[in-house]
């Protein structure tokens, strides 16, 4: 029932949102004499944030169209290279790349956002790789008949796409992969496979929860598994082509990151209200960009969150060795090859600092010098991956520990 009235009340906003759009563009429109008195852009202003926060969004695009490295502009070309029912292998490129720069897969969260949040990410890798990201299909359209998708599933994923694009390539795993991309690494390195990547770059990861605990891992712990199953997995209404498909709604995701900083989200709305009133477009239009990505959600498969909260958040099965991938004991020590940066924000209140530095604590036998520890000062969760931080500080770390430890072009094409 809950998906229903979920429905009935986005039906309801998007009327809302469209006559608030209507009534903010009639009072702008400069022939309306009425935008000239005092109360006239204030009330535009009103009606266009409330127009913003209300309109329903889609999927959105990654829309990188171009590409600056060493001062000229290149186009981008991206193509999906691999299709599976839950998730697409998308492919960025240009022409300004070197022969033999790095292939780079970016794991996206597979968290209730679609892989377009991390667009700054792919974008600020693209001048100096090639990037590959996971593009995670939203669960609700996704028909029955494609079966499940669980935990197991995801880190097959990774595996096959790894296959796909060939030995000696680098991966970066952004917040929740981190767990099963820092598995798929271990299967592949346990197994000498030809493709286990070079580098594994996780970011924010909730590796082991148990270090630094947030108001996310506190909920996790607290209430039993009964509670997840029963107030937050929901049926596919019968209008979407997953219809009958149980899921955990991205809405309700979304729900619980907006309620841990309700008071920041209302501010930068009130922020984007003033800029609007006094005509300062090139300011409103920074936080129009962030929440129109923000807002945009998707369904996760119930099998994948459920596994996840328990797997991840309530018994830390990969830090303690009990992680399981079809029955098989996932071994970090087996993890010998792969080079592995870890990057934490200090101001991170979704995975605490300390929770993805745990990967170079339970990997024993990899060498100390393809370990390294990055704590970015000042920056939250987002700024990890997204933001001027990441560009300018975080992200040329990245691209070192890549070159460092990339493999030799002759074997990266072998």
């Amino acid at each position: 029932m809950l998906y229903q009235f979920y429905e009935v009340q986005r039906s309801w906003l998007a009327s809302a949102s469209a006559g608030a759009s209507i009534g903010a563009e009639w009072l702008a429109n400069p022939r309306n004499p009425i935008g000239y008195t005092g109360f006239g852009p204030t009330i535009s202003s009103a009606m266009e944030v409330f127009s913003r926060a209300a309109s329903p969004r889609g999927k959105p695009g990654f829309g990188i169209a171009t590409v600056d490295r060493d001062g000229t502009s290149f186009d981008v070309m991206e193509t999906d290279v691999l299709k599976m029912p839950f998730g697409n292998l998308k492919h960025f490129t240009h022409p300004g790349l070197p022969k033999g720069a790095p292939r780079l897969l970016i794991v996206a969260p597979m968290s209730g956002h679609y892989a377009t949040l991390l667009r700054g990410t792919v974008e600020r890798m693209l001048e100096n790789a090639e990037v590959y990201i996971t593009d995670w299909a939203d669960a609700k359209l996704v028909p029955t008949s494609a079966g499940n998708f669980d935990l197991d599933d995801y880190i097959d994923y990774v595996i096959a796409f790894l296959e796909h694009i060939g030995p000696g390539a680098h991966v970066m795993a952004v917040c929740q992969p981190s767990v099963p991309a820092f598995a798929a690494t271990a299967i592949m390195n346990e197994d000498s496979h030809p493709c286990r990547p070079a580098t594994l770059t996780m970011m924010g990861g909730p590796i082991d929860t148990r270090e630094a605990p947030t108001e996310v891992n506190t909920m996790a712990i607290t209430r039993p598994m009964a509670w997840f199953r029963q107030n937050l997995i929901q049926t596919v209404p019968r209008q979407y082509p997953g219809a009958g498909r149980r899921v955990y709604p991205g809405f309700l995701q979304l729900a619980g990151f907006m309620s841990m900083n309700l008071g920041n989200h209302m501010m930068s709305h009130y922020a984007m209200f003033k800029h609007l009133v006094v005509g300062d477009g090139d300011s409103a239009d920074a936080t129009k960009v962030f929440y129109d990505e923000y807002l945009a959600v998707c369904d996760m498969t119930a099998e994948f969150y459920l596994q996840t909260v328990n797997a991840v958040f309530k018994e830390h099965l990969l830090p303690r060795g009990l992680l399981t991938h079809r029955g098989r004991k996932v071994d970090l020590g087996a993890v010998t090859d792969t080079a592995i940066l870890c990057i934490e924000g200090e101001r991170d209140d979704i995975s605490g600092v300390g929770q993805t530095k745990a990967a170079l604590e339970v990997t024993p036998n990899l060498a100390d010098e393809k370990k390294q520890y990055h704590l970015a000062p000042a920056v939250g969760h987002y700024g990890i991956f997204n933001g001027s931080k990441w560009r300018n500080l975080i992200a040329p770390i990245a691209e070192q520990w890549m070159a460092d430890h990339g493999r030799s072009r002759l074997q990266a094409v072998a």
